[in-house]
């Protein structure tokens, strides 16, 4: 059963594609409706669904400006509107489909067959994600798995000098002068990263302890094997010494 969302500023058009909905209801339900996208957003912050029926023209934010306030947007969007030059706007945002209103019956099962295949297909990536996970987690010689753009990166740690932190962006440095940027704090990276192999040097780097060629004690910081410069925090000087 898909679980819908709509969001419309006018009470009327939500009572009318619930009506039309209706005609679905063995495969669709509405879970909720919004006439305040402020509210939706709160709501589908904390909760699951399948698909969102959006209207464009709202007057305290458009419906553009909610998909860009969306956390998370796991699930089907479909544009509902009475003007039809949002068309190719709507598909840049990543709009399954768009519907004009007054809404078509013939439109409307289209479009339910669009999401059925939307929500199958991130069914079938996020049930293969987690097999790879598994396999990676079974695996002696574990890697080391990276999200970042829709894809799972599998790091092999000897493939890492250090990790450099940018408030909420970490830009994990690889070897053969590769770098991955990620939207993830370095605590979560750290979190990641095998305590054998890598130690938090430094409130914004993370190196890998294999790859250290120098020690200047004198002015507290390190040379790695690529040659970049690291810099030792005083508070961990002290452990990083242990480590060594």
């Amino acid at each position: 059963m898909i679980k819908a969302v709509i969001i419309d500023d006018e009470p009327k058009a939500i009572q009318g594609l619930t009506w039309e909905l209706s005609n679905f209801e063995n495969e669709l339900e509405v879970v909720a409706t919004f006439t305040e996208p402020e509210k939706a957003l709160i709501y589908l912050k904390n909760s699951k669904i399948d698909c969102l029926f959006l209207d464009i023209e709202m007057p305290t934010m458009d419906g553009f400006q909610f998909l860009e306030k969306l956390e998370n947007k796991d699930f089907a969007v479909v544009i509902t509107t009475a003007y039809n030059e949002y068309a190719i706007t709507a598909l840049k945002n990543e709009a399954i489909d768009y519907l004009l209103k007054p809404i078509d019956t013939d439109d409307l099962a289209d479009t339910i067959s669009k999401i059925k295949k939307h929500n199958a297909r991130s069914f079938s990536a996020d049930k293969f994600e987690d097999i790879l996970l598994k396999f990676n987690n079974k695996l002696q010689h574990k890697k080391i798995t990276i999200t970042t753009d829709g894809k799972l990166i599998f790091l092999e740690p000897k493939d890492i000098f250090y990790v450099e932190s940018d408030g909420n962006y970490s830009t994990l440095h690889l070897s053969h002068k590769k770098r991955i940027v990620v939207t993830k704090k370095l605590k979560e990276i750290n979190d990641l990263l095998p305590a054998d192999h890598f130690f938090r040097i430094h409130n914004s780097y993370i190196i890998n302890l294999h790859k250290i060629k120098e020690f200047i004690k004198s002015d507290g910081y390190v040379i790695l094997e690529n040659n970049a410069k690291i810099p030792v925090s005083r508070q961990r000087k002290s452990e990083f010494l242990d480590m060594l």
